[in-house]
C-alpha cells in the first residue's frame, strides 16, 4: 500500500470567522489563523460550544459560508472532495450492508475497476483489523468494531487528509483506548494529514504532533501546543500525564 505524502496535504487557515443566523449573530469563529504540515497530526481541543465540530466542517466543505479563506494543498476549499474523508462520533454505516459494502459505499464514484476497488477495500478492512469480519453486518459489531469500519470507509478514497470528530466519544473507556492505539499505528503506516476533534485531552496528547487549544464565545485559538514526545504513547506514561495535567490546569481549570 503506497502513501500519498509526496502530494501536497498541507493546510491553511487565513482569519476564518463564521456566523449562524445571520451578519448579526455573534461568531461562533472568530479570525482562525492556522498552518498543519503535510502528514501532521493535529488534534482540536476546547470547551463545548468553542467551535471545533463547526470548523471541521468548514474544512470539509461540507459548510462554504464562512469570512476568511480555508486552503489545502494549496486551493481553495469549496465543496467537499474524495480528497478530504471525515469520521463522525456516529459511525453512520448502513444496517442493510455488511462490512465490505459499507467500506465499498465510499468508492461509489471512484475511478478504479470492480477489482481494483475491491482490492483497496480488503486492503482497509485488513488495515483496520476487520479481516474476516467482511460478512458481518452493524448490528452484530461491537460499537468500537464499527467505528473500525467508519474509518476504514474514510481511508479507502485514500484521501491526503483525515477529519475526526469525536470518533471515539461513545465508546467505553477500554475500546476507546484501544483504538486510540489503533489509530496511532494507522497514521504511522499511512503518514496522511490528521485532524482530531475532542474533548479528552489526554487522547490529544496521545496521538497528536500539535494541540490547537480552542476559546469558547467567539471560537478563537488561545494557544498552539507542540507535543514532543516519543512515540507510542500510552496511557499512563508519565510525559503524556504531565503535558496533559499541564494543558488542563492552563486552559481548563475554572477560577473561583
Amino acid at each position: 500500500m503506497t502513501t500519498l505524502i509526496a502530494q501536497d496535504s498541507s493546510l491553511t487557515l487565513r482569519h476564518v470567522s463564521k456566523r449562524f443566523n445571520g451578519d448579526e449573530a455573534p461568531p461562533v469563529l472568530e479570525r482562525i489563523d492556522l498552518s498543519i504540515e503535510s502528514g501532521e497530526f493535529v488534534s482540536l481541543v476546547g470547551a463545548s460550544g468553542c467551535g471545533k465540530s463547526t470548523l471541521l466542517r468548514l474544512i470539509a466543505g461540507l459548510d462554504g459560508d464562512h469570512e476568511g479563506e480555508i486552503e489545502f494543498g494549496g486551493e481553495r476549499i469549496v465543496t467537499t472532495d474524495l480528497s478530504r474523508g471525515i469520521v463522525f462520533q456516529d459511525h453512520r454505516l448502513f444496517p442493510w450492508l455488511d462490512v465490505e459494502q459499507n467500506v465499498a459505499v465510499a468508492l461509489r464514484n471512484a475511478a478504479l475497476s470492480k477489482a481494483e476497488k475491491a482490492r483497496a477495500v480488503a486492503e482497509h478492512i485488513a488495515l483496520v483489523g476487520l479481516k474476516g469480519y467482511e460478512r458481518h453486518y452493524p448490528h452484530q459489531l461491537s460499537g468500537g468494531m464499527a467505528q473500525r469500519v467508519a474509518i476504514a470507509r474514510g481511508l479507502v478514497n485514500r484521501p491526503r487528509l483525515l477529519l475526526l470528530d469525536e470518533p471515539f466519544g461513545a465508546l467505553d473507556a477500554l475500546t476507546r483506548s484501544r483504538l486510540q492505539v489503533e489509530l496511532q499505528r494507522i497514521w504511522e503506516h499511512e503518514r496522511i494529514t490528521m485532524v482530531l476533534v475532542t474533548h479528552d485531552v489526554e487522547e490529544a496528547v496521545l496521538l497528536s504532533d500539535r494541540i490547537v487549544v480552542m476559546e469558547a464565545r467567539p471560537g478563537r485559538i488561545a494557544d498552539v501546543i507542540d507535543v514532543g514526545l516519543p512515540r507510542p504513547r500510552k496511557v499512563g506514561d508519565r510525559d503524556v500525564s504531565k503535558l496533559r495535567d499541564d494543558i488542563v490546569e492552563t486552559f481548563f481549570t475554572e477560577t473561583v
